[in-house]
């Protein structure tokens, strides 16, 4: 099946400008952090993030029977 790519251009209004850079600018910020936190943890005692969340989750699980 061949694959095909699709391109567009986009002319936001002065507007959509400023709601696009807040956009963008929040989602770089959260991204930084939760990056952050990730290599954080990992110097610290080398596990992952999603690790420590699959204990947290069995953790809850197991405190509040679901």
């Amino acid at each position: 099946m061949p694959k095909k790519a699709y391109k567009f251009r986009l002319y936001p209004t002065p507007a959509q400008k400023i709601l696009l850079a807040k956009t963008f600018g929040c989602v770089r910020l959260v991204y930084n952090h939760w990056l952050d936190r990730k290599i954080s943890q990992y110097k610290e005692d080398q596990t992952t993030l999603s690790e420590t969340a699959e204990k947290v989750t069995i953790l809850n699980r197991s405190v509040y029977q679901i």
